[in-house]
């Protein structure tokens, strides 16, 4: 990757997963009580890191994994990104935005990472996120995969 040393370079190291959970008929959002120093108690949906080799949506899969302990995903990409500027290095982070479906059955197993979860309404979720642009995703990830069939081009095959 050619990266400018003078001006504004844009990076993308991580991604972004909402996953979605049909309860009593209605899909339901994961958000997830940060634990550590970074963030600490700010409710967030899934995020990390991509690592070396890693194709984003392999990420986003591990993530899910690593800090739900969900194994079983229908996952799409949202055509969404979070993004976020970094005044003190000057750049631009951008993360893709997956969207997972998770099945009924499917039983949260938190990580270290997390103190608390919550199955919210996609009005609770939007109301409770506090990262600026958080509440944006979720409206557009309503609009275009629960409003509206996801579309089949989206879908990531594993």
């Amino acid at each position: 990757m050619y990266e400018e040393t003078i001006g504004l370079s844009i990076k993308c190291t991580g991604i972004a997963t909402v996953l979605l959970k049909k309860i009593d008929n209605e899909y339901k959002v994961l958000l997830l009580k940060r634990a550590t120093s970074v963030l600490r108690d700010v409710w967030c949906y899934i995020g990390g890191g991509i690592e070396r080799g890693e194709k984003a949506w392999e990420t986003s899969l591990r993530e899910v994994k690593e800090e739900t302990g969900i194994t079983k995903v229908t996952l799409y990409t949202s055509n969404k990104f979070d993004q976020i500027y970094s005044p003190k290095e000057n750049y631009i982070y951008l993360a893709p935005v997956f969207v997972g479906f998770v099945e009924e059955n499917q039983v949260v197993t938190l990580n270290h990472e997390h103190s608390k979860y919550k199955w919210l309404s996609f009005k609770e979720a939007i109301e409770t996120v506090s990262l600026p642009g958080n509440d944006e995703v979720l409206t557009f990830i309503e609009k275009h995969f629960v409003m509206r069939k996801p579309p089949t081009y989206l879908r990531v095959e594993v």
